[in-house]
């Protein structure tokens, strides 16, 4: 989280954030997929935003999944209110998800209608 520190900012303030001096040493998930199926396991680092990306000429759905027990189970991610979120219908390039729960991986689960899905989940 970011800290108020005085400086010579506007206002005499500005936000100090945590900055990391290596690159994650996360494997990516990357790839297409042509018909419906799964993407995964992608094993993110501890505290780091776990971005995706989709792109390619396709229509369908996508959904991150998560799972804590090797992958055995994998649940949607919600909001606090159980409502669905990162599920795509189209190109996305963005942070999704931070996680601090060792042990918790990630798939991407891809509904295909037409057309092949090429996708990415990083660090």
């Amino acid at each position: 989280m970011a800290q108020a520190t005085l400086s010579d900012a506007p206002g005499g303030f500005a936000p100090q954030h945590d900055v990391r001096e290596f690159a994650a040493t996360s494997v990516p998930v990357a790839g297409s997929l042509g018909a419906t199926g799964t993407a995964g396991p992608f094993v993110p680092e501890l505290d780091r935003a776990v971005w995706v990306t989709l792109s390619g000429v396709w229509a369908g759905s996508v959904q991150l999944l998560r799972s804590t027990d090797g992958g055995t189970t994998r649940l949607a991610l919600t909001y606090s209110d159980g409502s669905a979120r990162a599920i795509w219908t189209g190109a996305v390039n963005a942070p999704v998800v931070d996680d601090s729960c060792a042990g918790a991986t990630y798939y991407l689960q891809f509904t295909r209608t037409s057309g092949t899905l090429v996708y990415e989940v990083r660090q």
